[in-house]
């Protein structure tokens, strides 16, 4: 018979994964996801399942050309019972709140109240960063989260076939999570005394990077890792940016001692500054990779709790407060005290009031939207919007109306579906129109839908 607190945790969980899934369903339906990154995903496991080459059109390469997330393939096998984005959603949900159940299972094994346990397992829910990374699309990253303090419970516990699995799967999900895996392996091996756990999340972190970044992203791709633009500055290419950053580390210097990451720690600290203390610090040693990457890149998105870009320093972070905890050290040691510091924080840096305004701005062509979309009955080749696109990626061919979009060469998709009012990523209002005008003196195209500013083009040679 399971504990009153285990139950607790797992109805907290449950209800938490149901508030996420329906929230990422939401905004779906108010057209505020995108095409970068949902569409992509979405469109690579949908061909998967039907059997075709992964070629996202957005990008223009193979899916494994992106992050070299083998973890697609299996994530496809959902699509094959039923072929609906809303499995994205609901495998997100289930990732980022089940990620209590090991966090609560930690805190017991460091010995803990059962009160300061079921307080931790609030800590993790509450953490903004979860809310958030869950209205951001989807990324194959989530499912890394609960498995990486899974792996931890598992070297504790010395379960080493969990743990090469929990490892197998992280590095599925992909490629930069082996920095994290490869740091874990240090961190277990020298301070946790956990010597051949260690010594193979090491290892395995280390091969992994190696085999992805030079291997199977370039072959899928045909280019580098696409992460490495966001470190120009240090180079073009993995190898040259490893040396830089060795050789010339005053590189770097101008791109740390910045205001922007400054304000990305305290956002990062500040809903655990409570717990955070000496006795605990060494569980950071594994979230050193991630923390300094966001911090080194040139790309603000790396900075903040909305982005999935920090979720891999999460796990160790939380490690910290529970050592802190069981050695009774920390601002705060009570159980009410711990839920209320991180419920103000949620309510100062979740994007839930995302629901009550810019989620809402583009609701006068809602409806319009809906029944254009509705009216794409083939698989044919269409050309959109950004926020349109994830509604309509389950076909071999989508792309975007941007701004270098050559107008002469629209005519090779079947339908084209502009939204001149609310254009939101997809090239600016003067293109937009320019395209609308070419298209309603196109004979090659019939308008078969419009409303409010929404237009639907289908190719004239189509039945």
């Amino acid at each position: 018979m399971r504990s009153p607190a285990i139950n607790s945790v797992f109805w907290m969980t449950g209800v938490s994964a149901l508030i996420l899934f329906a929230s990422s369903i939401l905004r779906h339906e108010f057209f505020q996801s995108t095409a970068f990154d949902l569409g992509i995903f979405d469109q690579a496991a949908y061909l998967i399942s039907q059997g075709k080459p992964p070629i996202s059109t957005f990008m223009g390469y193979h899916i494994l050309g992106d992050h070299a997330a083998w973890i697609w393939y299996p994530l496809a096998l959902l699509y094959k019972i039923y072929p609906s984005v809303y499995w994205l959603f609901a495998v997100q949900a289930i990732a980022l709140a089940s990620g209590a159940l090991p966090t609560w299972q930690l805190a017991r094994q460091s010995g803990l109240k059962e009160s300061q346990s079921i307080a931790m397992a609030a800590v993790y829910l509450l953490y903004p960063l979860i809310f958030n990374v869950n209205l951001f699309d989807f990324h194959p990253e989530v499912i890394a989260l609960p498995l990486f303090l899974a792996a931890v419970l598992a070297a504790r516990r010395n379960q080493i076939r969990w743990f090469c699995l929990y490892i197998f799967l992280i590095l599925g999900c992909k490629a930069v999570l082996s920095f994290t895996v490869a740091a874990m392996g240090f961190w277990l091996f020298v301070f946790e005394k956990r010597r051949l756990h260690g010594a193979i999340a090491l290892s395995a972190g280390v091969a992994w990077f190696l085999i992805a970044s030079r291997v199977i992203i370039p072959t899928f791709s045909g280019a580098e890792p696409a992460a490495v633009g966001r470190y120009s500055y240090l180079g073009n290419s993995v190898p040259e940016i490893a040396k830089n950053i060795i050789f010339q580390p005053e590189l770097i210097l101008g791109k740390v001692f910045v205001l922007s990451n400054l304000e990305y720690l305290v956002l990062l600290l500040a809903p655990v500054i409570w717990g955070f203390s000496l006795t605990g610090i060494k569980s950071l040693v594994a979230a050193i990779p991630c923390i300094a990457l966001n911090i080194i890149a040139d790309y603000q998105p790396q900075k903040d709790l909305i982005h999935q870009y920090s979720l891999p320093a999460l796990p160790f972070i939380l490690l910290v407060l529970i050592s802190s905890l069981a050695a009774g050290k920390g601002l705060i040691q009570h159980k009410r005290g711990i839920i209320i510091w991180s419920l103000v924080g949620f309510l100062c840096l979740a994007k839930y009031t995302h629901f009550f305004g810019i989620y809402l701005q583009s609701t006068d062509t809602w409806q319009a939207t809906r029944e254009a979309i509705a009216l794409v009955k083939t698989q044919g080749s269409v050309l959109t919007t950004a926020k349109i696109a994830p509604h309509l990626s389950h076909r071999p061919s989508i792309n975007l109306i941007q701004d270098n979009l050559p107008l002469a060469k629209v005519n090779i998709f079947d339908y084209i579906l502009l939204n001149t009012r609310h254009h939101d990523l997809s090239g600016n209002q003067e293109l937009n129109l320019k395209l609308l005008e070419k298209l309603k003196n196109d004979p090659d195209f019939q308008l078969k839908y419009q409303r409010d500013d929404v237009f639907l083009f289908k190719k004239g040679i189509e039945n």
